[in-house]
């Protein structure tokens, strides 16, 4: 699966690790994550993410 990265704050989303912030379990690939999930940690959306 591939890891993308916060175009604001280069937070890398692993979905080998998901986001235990936000209840995202291990596993989860980026395309699975819900429209409401943001960078946990600048709190922007998944349109300003781009594929590692």
């Amino acid at each position: 699966m591939d890891k993308y990265v916060c175009d604001v704050c280069q937070y890398v989303y692993d979905p080998e690790e998901g986001d235990e912030t936000q209840g995202i379990a291990p596993g989860t690939a980026f395309e699975d994550l819900p429209a409401d999930w943001v960078c946990p940690v600048c709190g922007v959306d998944k349109d300003n993410f781009s594929k590692m």
